[in-house]
């Protein structure tokens, strides 16, 4: 690995360095376009293509279950689960000032104007995969759906070479009360969400983040007529 001291480079050389890759977003559309359109026809016969495809590993059951859950649990350390309980509380306490009442004001006699939040619905919870877990973006995108009242909240997270899911995402989904975890990642999660296929619920608005083919599967689906919207 070649190595640079940053005192040794001038200011042309640092922005070449420390600039991004340039993406070609045509070829992401349309390999995410033929994603979606696949998944939308296929369903989970697609999804566990696309896993196998470019997860390089098959998976039989595309949904976690309570089974694999407890046994991620069992294997937390307790002081993992302490400092988890603690991140959790505050991120409960922080949202739990959005909750205001509806407070109606007079504008004009007669005339009263108000503003009301409902929860949506459906939900789908996208948490990335990569070098490293993210169990906080679980806490931080379960918790707040939680406290607003979503009734039905989907998770997908890619699942790793061995075709599960990091212990400590399921661990940390347990916690925020969410059960209905699929081992799905990249365009072909976000696909399963907006349209819904045999085993993923059809979700109205999906939140988390993720990579270039993430994020133009969500900018395609959101501009769909009647389809998902988009974090």
């Amino acid at each position: 690995m070649e190595k640079y001291y940053l005192e040794n480079l001038t200011t042309t050389q640092v922005d070449e360095l420390t600039k991004r890759p340039a993406i070609d977003f045509k070829s992401v559309f349309a390999t995410v376009r033929k994603v979606l359109e696949d998944v939308k026809e296929n369903g989970d016969k697609a999804v566990k293509a696309y896993t196998k495809r470019f997860d390089g590993v098959e998976v039989e059951n595309i949904e976690v279950s309570k089974e694999e859950i407890a046994a991620a649990c069992s294997k937390i350390e307790p002081k993992t689960k302490e400092a988890f309980a603690i991140a959790a509380s505050n991120i409960e306490k922080f949202h739990e000032t959005q909750l205001t009442d509806t407070q109606p004001i007079e504008t004009s006699k007669g005339v009263k104007c108000f503003r009301q939040s409902r929860p949506i619905e459906k939900v789908g919870l996208y948490i990335p995969g990569g070098t490293a877990p993210l169990p906080s973006t679980v806490l931080m995108l379960a918790i707040p759906a939680k406290l607003a009242g979503c009734k039905e909240i989907t998770m997908c997270t890619p699942p790793d070479k061995n075709g599960k899911v990091p212990d400590i995402i399921l661990y940390a989904a347990k916690l925020a009360g969410i059960d209905k975890i699929y081992k799905i990642g990249g365009a072909q999660a976000i696909a399963a969400m907006g349209y819904g296929t045999e085993s993923v619920p059809k979700s109205y608005k999906i939140f988390g983040p993720g990579n270039q083919y993430v994020t133009a599967a969500k900018m395609l689906l959101s501009i769909e007529p009647g389809g998902a919207a988009m974090d």
